[in-house]
């Protein structure tokens, strides 16, 4: 490992974040708020650890490998992490520990929307403006920002594109030169958002709250300026705009990439993961929509307009909501939840183990199932008109069963903090699959838990926006040696 062209690309990025810290200024000032003071300190202390850590290595030429990439990559979500704490932990009107602020902070930046913070209606407009930020800046993940820009530095980015692109990826590089390929997904992302604030304004949000919904909404993340969420706009229109975007967000932005160079929308229908993400959609809405209508809880239009809402909101992970679903009847709070382990499509905005994996491996168990039926056929895995390698395969299976069972070490952690297993078990889920909400303790807040499961479920957070292995490989012994 290159010690100091880590140092290097780690300090560079951090001084750039930093620049972040001082946007919420100017809307403090707009509203007459006294928190510029926490966010102008907290600019000043990430701006000098980044200038602290970069300046020793400013004049070092050395490449960075591979290794290198995944390394800066977990430790800039790491200390990212902490470092997007400082303003929640200075300003008075929170009044957060460290393990509350960090709590927050991650979740903004993993697009989880799990929060420890209550009573969001009277807060500052400044420290709201800020989590929705974090929360867009997590979205496309600051690495992917960062490479359009650091070969200006000097620095290629191929390596860091590599450890921060969730997999199965198709067409990981769009372009002939990475740099082009950020810019593509970072453009898109940017016009995905402009369009959401202009659509939720014309339907009736304030122009504050347009910016700050789209911002959560595109990423995928399910922070609101509001406690009631979505649920506070009571509005048929601003419910329909956001599963809209949700789901855009929800699918590969590779594919956005190619239906906007090629001009035909029909290629959403032609990648067999998005479309099994749309049936799955779908389905999931008629479901939770039917059982609604079939309980009493709502009318008609009401089930099949919440029913779907929620069913979206929790698969792609951004967990919004309209309502308490934990107290809708029978399974569909644990229908709900299990929807988020699907996610959406690789290469979107949203968590899970992600559609493109759950189809390989279901056309996998298909494929065993022939040969035990046919056990001299030959029959190649494929996905759509492409052949599955045995070396992705075997990849798909090991990410799953490593998921597995980080999941439940992380549940039992939970349970030896003292929840029960309801809330233990939704909340790693909710944590893990970067959706948010969850059952028992933590359907409304996180913050009624330990100081050890807040930490316990940064962790888990950070695993699941970096997609486990990304972190995992560096316990490796074999990573470290040459």
């Amino acid at each position: 490992m290159h010690f100091s062209a880590v140092a290097r690309v780690l300090g560079l990025m951090l001084m750039l974040f930093s620049i972040t810290l001082l946007v919420p200024i100017p809307v403090a000032s707009y509203y007459g708020e006294d928190t510029q003071g926490a966010f102008f300190l907290a600019f000043a202390i990430t701006f000098s650890l980044g200038m602290l850590i970069w300046l020793p290595y400013s004049r070092t030429a050395a490449d960075m490998r591979t290794r290198d990439g995944f390394v800066v990559t977990v430790l800039f979500w790491l200390v990212l992490g902490l470092m997007g704490a400082i303003p929640l932990m200075l300003a008075e009107p929170l009044q957060l520990g460290i393990a509350d602020a960090a709590f927050e902070a991650i979740s903004g930046l993993t697009t989880t929307g799990g929060t420890v913070i209550t009573g969001l209606d009277a807060l500052p407009r400044s420290i709201l403006y800020y989590r929705q930020q974090l929360h867009w800046l997590g979205g496309i993940g600051i690495v992917v920002i960062a490479v359009a820009i650091m070969p200006m530095l000097g620095i290629g980015g191929m390596q860091l594109y590599r450890a921060e692109a969730p997999g199965p990826v198709k067409d990981a590089k769009l372009t002939p030169r990475i740099t082009e390929t950020a810019k593509a997904l970072f453009f898109i992302y940017l016009v995905l958002t402009l369009v959401c604030i202009l659509a939720y304004w014309i339907a009736g949000m304030s122009p504050f709250d347009a910016i700050g919904h789209a911002f959560s909404t595109v990423s995928t993340g399910g922070f609101s300026t509001h406690d009631a969420s979505i649920g506070w706009f009571d509005s048929p229109a601003i419910i329909i705009i956001t599963i809209v975007f949700m789901i855009l967000a929800g699918l590969n932005f590779g594919l956005h990439f190619l239906v906007w160079n090629r001009r035909t929308p029909r290629q959403y229908l032609r990648d067999p993961e998005a479309r099994l993400f749309l049936v799955l959609l779908i389905t999931g809405c008629m479901v939770v929509g039917l059982y609604l209508y079939a309980t009493a809880t709502y009318d008609s239009p009401g089930s099949l307009l919440h029913g779907s809402f929620q069913f979206v909101s929790i698969m792609t992970s951004t967990g919004y909501g309209t309502a308490n679903f934990s107290q809708w009847p029978s399974f569909l709070p644990v229908f709900l939840v299990v929807s988020s382990f699907f996610g959406g499509c690789g290469g979107s905005t949203s968590g899970g183990v992600k559609i493109g994996r759950m189809l390989i491996l279901a056309k996998q168990c298909l494929n065993e199932f022939y040969r035990l039926i046919h056990p001299n056929a030959i029959r190649p895995l494929k996905l759509g008109d492409r052949a599955v390698g045995v070396r992705v395969a075997d990849a798909i299976w090991a990410f799953f069963g490593v998921y597995l069972a980080v999941f439940y070490g992380i549940t039992l952690l939970l349970l030896a903090s003292g929840l029960d297993f309801e809330t233990a078990w939704s909340a790693t889920a909710a944590c893990l699959n970067n959706m948010g909400p969850g059952l028992g303790e933590v359907a409304a807040s996180f913050g009624g838990i330990s100081d050890f499961a807040k930490w316990v479920l940064c962790a888990a957070m950070l695993l699941g926006r970096l997609e486990i292995f990304t972190m995992l490989v560096l316990l490796s012994p074999a990573f470290w040696r040459r």
